[in-house]
């Protein structure tokens, strides 16, 4: 690994899908990986799995959206792998119905926003002030392509999933001078348990390999994508060597975040 490269890795919804398989590549590459989820059985297997490929690894059951969980999820990875220098928020959940916001089921409408965005802040809040005093770090938000379109039947996904990319610039505002680095990740539509059980997919053909989602978090670990620190990456699609190409560019246009788009020059908000 290189010297600026990340040792230490902390995985939320790490226990299956595209979690297991994010922790199991950076494991591969010599990351230690922390593991996080609720189910500790699971968890298990996983971290045996990492454990096989010769890298260290850590579990701690937590429902992300209590923070006492999470700070106590934290604390273990921290006593068992030291510091954590990468963060990748990946743990989600979308409603069960497809049906409008107005016919929405209140308390799972919130549930959702509470898993995919608090969820995200509180493990950011307790991991972010080691980052600071050590002006090194790395945050992933796993984000997707809800956050920038208008959805009729996933409301709260794409509202937790758009405040996420928001999330993700405060974090480079306050944290980037300090040295951390956040990055927003879409992953396109892999094929897992959630993706499988929606209707909206029921005939789907063409999704978005796995392996494209965690050579993007595996670039990220190594340091590669620094330049692009505050930009929405959308795995499968994106060309990381172009990206790169095209850094300066993207940081000078403000490019890939969240902006307001003006409808001209004379728009007094541009």
């Amino acid at each position: 690994m290189a010297d600026n490269a990340s040792k230490v890795a902390l995985v939320t919804g790490a226990s299956r899908g595209i979690g297991r398989e994010i922790a199991l590549t950076l494991a591969r590459s010599g990351v230690a990986v922390g593991l996080t989820a609720r189910d500790s059985d699971a968890l298990e297997r996983v971290r045996r799995e990492c454990e096989a490929t010769g890298a260290r690894a850590a579990t701690a059951t937590a429902d992300v959206t209590r923070y006492d969980e999470v700070r106590s999820a934290v604390d273990t990875v921290r006593s068992a792998l030291g510091s954590v220098d990468l963060l990748v928020n990946n743990a989600g959940r979308i409603e069960a119905s497809e049906v409008p916001l107005w016919e929405s089921d209140p308390d799972e409408w919130w549930a959702v926003v509470e898993t995919d965005l608090r969820g995200p802040y509180l493990f950011c809040r307790a991991i972010l002030p080691a980052m600071v005093d050590r002006r090194a770090g790395r945050i992933v938000n796993i984000t997707s392509g809800a956050a920038l379109k208008d959805s009729a039947i996933y409301s709260a996904y794409g509202v937790a999933k758009t405040a996420l990319l928001r999330l993700t610039g405060s974090i480079v505002a306050g944290a980037g001078p300090a040295g951390v680095r956040a990055f927003d990740v879409a992953p396109g539509v892999v094929r897992t348990d959630m993706t499988g059980a929606m209707p909206t997919h029921r005939e789907r053909t063409a999704w978005t390999p796995v392996e494209a989602v965690t050579s993007m978090i595996e670039a990220i670990a190594s340091g590669r994508l620094d330049p692009l620190s505050g930009r929405y990456l959308r795995a499968g699609t994106d060309d990381l060597s172009d990206l790169l190409e095209r850094a300066d560019a993207i940081a000078r246009d403000d490019a890939r975040t969240l902006r307001l788009r003006p409808y001209g020059g004379d728009d007094p908000l541009a």
